[in-house]
């Protein structure tokens, strides 16, 4: 970065999880950091973290499923903070159910969450960087935009932004932008989004093992802004899943069907909890 103040990030869904850690690391590496979150607690308390190690943060309660409050809230930080050079899309949300158990009003909101959200965000950044020719644009996603996994069907989400991208990164090249796309797809990590994602199932669910942190996600987040891939596959299971699914999708099928089932569920019984606790709203 040759910009003589620091350079800005912007983090959708920057208040927990990987999105939090990946807050943590640009702020080690001396960026202002801007985050946007729904959950007001989190996102304080996130803020409150990156502002005690002297980074200059400003964080913005918004729903990413409101293309117009991303994108006013995009122009904000670009003013208090100064230019935006990145952008990270990583707010999701998901349901743990069967098919048939899913309703409509599910599907819709993990759709509004993960995928418009991305690409409301996608948008807010391009308005802010097209104008300069310049800037990273991180989509975070998983080995389940190529390879979905039963009980998590509305994580088809996944699929359709890694649709998007594609598309968006062939008009970029059309166009000769010095604007870079990158997809970073993640293996199981470790995040909150088990605990508060609406869950149908009868046990607690958990990542398919292996089980990473966090933060090794969003040190590979930050790797990618300097020499920009085209996507990054983190994690021997992500790669294993998306060329199995290239070369055996059948096969791959099949295991699923008999292992991620019970992968996902861990051994204790809920709590005398009801098997829908959660939220996605």
């Amino acid at each position: 970065m040759d910009e003589p103040n620091p350079p800005v990030v912007v983090i959708c869904g920057g208040s927990a999880g990987v999105g939090r850690a990946t807050a943590h690391r640009f702020a080690a590496a001396g960026y202002r950091v801007g985050l946007l979150a729904r959950g007001a607690q989190a996102l304080a308390d996130t803020e409150d973290e990156l502002q005690q190690r002297g980074t200059r943060t400003l964080g913005i309660g918004v729903d990413v499923a409101d293309a117009a409050a991303v994108l006013e809230a995009a122009r904000r930080i670009e003013h208090e903070l100064g230019p935006v050079q990145v952008w990270i899309n990583c707010a999701m949300t998901t349901v743990f159910s069967p098919v048939r158990q899913l309703s409509a009003e599910e599907i819709q909101r993990v759709t509004s969450v993960t995928y418009l959200g991305t690409v409301h965000g996608t948008m807010a950044a391009l308005a802010l960087m097209e104008p300069r020719d310049r800037g990273v644009i991180i989509q975070v996603g998983s080995a389940l935009a190529y390879r979905a996994i039963p009980l998590q069907a509305a994580c088809g989400a996944k699929f359709a932004v890694r649709g998007f991208t594609d598309s968006l990164r062939r008009e970029l090249l059309h166009a000769r932008s010095g604007i870079r796309v990158c997809m970073v797809q993640l293996p199981a990590i470790n995040t909150p989004q088990f605990d508060w994602a609406r869950n149908k199932l009868h046990k607690r669910p958990q990542p398919v093992p292996p089980i990473h942190d966090p933060d090794v996600a969003a040190r590979a987040i930050l790797s990618v802004v300097r020499r920009t891939p085209r996507e990054l596959w983190l994690g021997a299971a992500s790669v294993k899943a998306i060329v199995g699914t290239c070369l055996m999708p059948g096969l791959l099928d099949r295991l699923l069907a008999r292992r991620a089932c019970t992968g996902q569920m861990t051994r204790e019984d809920d709590d005398g909890q009801r098997p829908d606790r959660g939220f996605i709203f």
